[in-house]
């Protein structure tokens, strides 16, 4: 992989993932920073990673790793969010009300933790003002 190419990837990794720095990406995917560090020394990231992060968010492979193609592996369920959100509803009431339970909790979990990394973001800009 050259270096542009690895450049790319964490690029399109840090889109997906919502990550603004390499933190925040390394976070997002269970990694230490400095084993991010180290991907970029070998200029690598392991396939498995990228094969998980594509599996997770419907990514097309060719889209994470080379840039080509459309990020999603599939066009989404339909066009109209109305459609979308009711398909999911009737899914999730398909569920047994425990496993509804643990996905609220998730999503409650997603929610504090973006708030949570929007307001470290937030400070890390206002300590790079004020130097």
């Amino acid at each position: 992989m050259s270096v542009n190419g690895l450049a790319g990837v964490l690029i399109r990794m840090k889109q997906v993932t919502a990550s603004s720095t390499d933190s925040a990406l390394s976070n997002a995917l269970g990694v230490s920073p400095q084993t991010l560090s180290s991907w970029k020394m070998r200029d690598s990231v392991p396939y498995s990673i990228c094969v998980d992060l594509a599996a997770k968010h419907g990514l097309s492979l060719d889209w994470l790793l080379l840039g080509e193609g459309q990020p999603l592996r599939q066009s989404p369920p339909s066009a109209d969010a109305g459609e979308w959100e009711a398909q999911l509803l009737a899914q999730l009431r398909q569920l047994d009300p425990a496993d509804r339970h643990a996905i609220a909790l998730a999503v409650q979990d997603k929610q504090r933790l973006r708030a949570l990394e929007q307001q470290v973001e937030d400070m890390n800009q206002h300590l790079q003002r004020n130097r």
